[in-house]
């Protein structure tokens, strides 16, 4: 069968199935199923009704809690990284939608000059040519790649938001951890110098009696040995201490003068805490935490990505115009020409690149894949923050009374024992067996006072912190006078 229309007519009939082919081609879906536990199965703690945890931090009854961690978050380079990194997606996002609007380009010139005619000396008088003139060119987005790219943009720009203030909880936790951490130490630091009291007075009395030859050298040796050891003990402690207060002046950039100033006027008890009360469904927990948020903003992006790189395969449409004018001025006499045009109209088809489109698409779904896998470890992980949070919650509450009434009891003993034996009814070894459990009693007693203070902060950063989740387009947040929430 032969066709007797033009050639230009006869390619564009042959493109025409290869464009419909790409309006079918659809990207990978935006978002992925990952089975969520309809409850947990960890205690939830109901001891308090806080659900706005972004003023967490200043509920907590200790203002150099919530100033240090202002603080911390204020110098922190990770704050400051997410920060440089929402600037970069807004950028990208930018130049994502210039590409979609026609671009137009300005142009001018001025010259002067004179030329000969016929070998002849100067017979064209002296002219000043000015020309000026706009350029535009605009490349319809047929396929809706450039779309697809906007697209990716927008989710990329709402997950870099996202991540700073993940960050910003990141950091108060950090500092967070590194104050209590601090606080525990100084009160290990007063049983341990409560203890090396204790002992050197027992020391002391022991070498009186042995002086006086009512003990024998081997048990004031013993006695000398304990108090030396529990010495060593409660320098250690100290230098511990010093340096959470080095750690803590990293974190904060506060100057060590200062922070010493404000922790020696800081109270070592304060009121108690406000707690976290937890929604049942996990699925309305996870929604809060911006990592999971930005996950599944990013396999939202892959997937225009998908469709971006399917659309470079396909024939692509431009158009361009100019506008232009002329003025000559020669002899006196001014001469002005303008111009106008619009056109071409071009389309450039793709027909051989070695495979590298086809490559390019294969290579965005497989990222596309790795985005939803790390997406669902991202809410298996938070399941699982979350799960061991109100786990070690539980567990430091329940053991909070047995905790004290070994505290108590330990105390009660090692106090009869003592006075046993300033009375020569106990033996020192058995005064130092109260001693030592008393101590071990003490200083767990602490540290599961520090275990129960770092489950709250490890579920305040379990349950995102405060940070609510918004998928208001950028446009019409801006246009509303509105800051998307999180933005610095």
């Amino acid at each position: 069968m032969t066709s007797n229309a033009p050639p230009f007519s006869r390619l564009l009939a042959c493109l025409l199935p290869l464009g419909l082919s790409a309006c079918a081609t659809l990207p990978a879906p935006t978002t992925v199923s990952v089975p969520v536990p309809v409850q947990w199965f960890a205690p939830l703690p109901h001891n308090g009704s806080l659900t706005d945890l972004s003023q967490w931090w200043q509920l907590q009854g200790d203002p150099l809690l919530a100033e240090l961690v202002a603080a911390g978050q204020a110098v922190s380079p990770t704050v400051a990284s997410s920060r440089s990194r929402i600037e970069q997606a807004r950028t990208a996002r930018v130049t994502s939608g210039a590409a979609l609007l026609p671009g137009l380009d300005a142009s001018a010139s001025v010259s002067r000059g004179r030329s000969a005619q016929g070998g002849g000396p100067g017979a064209v008088p002296l002219a000043t040519t000015a020309q000026a003139g706009l350029q535009a060119a605009w490349e319809l987005d047929v396929m809706g790649g450039n779309r697809a790219r906007l697209d990716a943009a927008d989710q990329r720009l709402l997950g870099a938001d996202a991540l700073w203030h993940d960050a910003r909880v990141s950091v108060a936790a950090e500092v967070a951890n590194q104050y209590i951490s601090l606080r525990s130490c100084r009160l290990l630091a007063g049983v341990t110098e409560r203890d090396a009291d204790s002992r050197q007075e027992t020391a002391r009395l022991s070498g009186l009696s042995t002086q006086a030859g009512f003990t024998a050298p081997a048990v004031n040796a013993l006695a000398q040995a304990s108090a030396a050891e529990a010495r060593s003990r409660a320098t250690r402690q100290a230098v511990q201490c010093e340096l959470d207060v080095k750690a803590l002046v990293a974190l904060t950039g506060l100057a060590e003068p200062d922070l010493r100033q404000k922790l020696a006027f800081a109270q070592m008890e304060y009121a108690q805490p406000a707690t976290i009360s937890i929604a049942t469904v996990p699925a309305e927990s996870l929604g809060q935490r911006p990592d999971v948020f930005s996950a599944a903003r990013e396999v939202a992006a892959a997937s225009a990505d998908i469709g971006s790189a399917q659309a470079a395969r396909y024939p692509r449409l431009g158009l361009s115009g100019a506008i232009g004018g002329t003025q000559v001025h020669a002899g006196g006499v001014k001469t002005s020409l303008d111009s106008w045009s619009i056109g071409p109209l071009t389309l450039s088809v793709p027909l051989f690149d070695g495979g590298r489109r086809v490559a390019d698409v294969r290579a965005a779904e497989a990222r596309y894949d790795e985005a939803a896998a790390l997406y669902r470890a991202k809410v298996r992980q938070a399941v699982q923050e979350v799960e061991q949070a109100l786990v070690n919650l539980q567990g430091g509450d329940a053991r909070q009374s047995d905790a004290l009434a070994a505290v108590a009891g330990f105390r009660a003993a090692f106090t009869g024992t003592e006075a046993l034996y300033k009375n020569g009814l106990a033996s020192l070894l058995d005064l130092e067996d109260a001693r030592r459990a008393l101590l071990a009693a003490e200083t767990s007693n602490v540290t599961l006072q520090q275990e129960r203070k770092a489950a709250r902060v490890a579920l305040y950063r379990a349950m995102g912190g405060g940070w609510t989740p918004s998928l208001m387009p950028l446009e019409t947040a801006n246009a509303a006078g509105q800051t998307p929430v999180g933005m610095p």
